[in-house]
């Protein structure tokens, strides 16, 4: 990132690694869920990193990677994935040197921090995914990363319609359409 930090996650969580690829934006999502992507039938949220830690906005670049990991949330384990400024290195890292994130006075600043630990003469930030994206993805709008329970159609001008599922008349064999 811009600053030169560096952040490391649970590589077991790591489902994929992809280029940066346009996603579909949820309407009312916060500003750093920047949509869903389809992903082999699986509709996965996407979450700019550097917008969640109300870091400056990069472009979008060749080397911008998208990865797909896995979470637990409250309401099960779910994919998503996380746009970066590019992925280097699979390190290992001693356990016994993660140091504790530090105390900052700000309700919640560090709670997603499992703790910091020097690579290589750099300082290495290992998130929590779960605390970090699990509560993001439990507040998007109800139908982002869930399939939808119902049949639905687009029409020609990109309007969705669902199929209103109402008793029928007993004198007719028609089901209202609606939208």
């Amino acid at each position: 990132m811009r600053g030169e930090e560096t952040y490391g996650g649970d590589i077991l969580r790591v489902q994929e690694i992809r280029g940066w690829s346009a996603v579909t934006k949820i309407p009312h999502a916060p500003a750093h869920v920047l949509g869903v992507l389809n992903l082999r039938g699986s509709i996965v949220p996407i979450v700019d990193l550097r917008m969640r830690f109300a870091l400056e906005r990069a472009e979008y670049t060749a080397v911008t990677v998208i990865i797909v990991m896995s979470v637990n949330t409250p309401a099960g384990r779910r994919d998503f994935g996380v746009v970066v400024d590019g992925v280097s290195d699979v390190v290992d890292v001693d356990l016994a040197q993660v140091k504790p994130a530090p105390e900052l006075g700000s309700c919640g600043a560090t709670d997603f921090i499992r703790g910091l630990v020097s690579v290589a003469e750099r300082m290495l930030v290992l998130l929590d995914i779960d605390r970090l994206i699990g509560r993001d993805l439990t507040s998007l709008p109800s139908g982002a990363g869930a399939k939808s329970r119902r049949p639905a159609r687009l029409d020609g001008g990109g309007n969705e319609h669902r199929e209103k599922h109402r008793r029928a008349d007993p004198r007719s064999d028609r089901r209202r359409l609606g939208g």
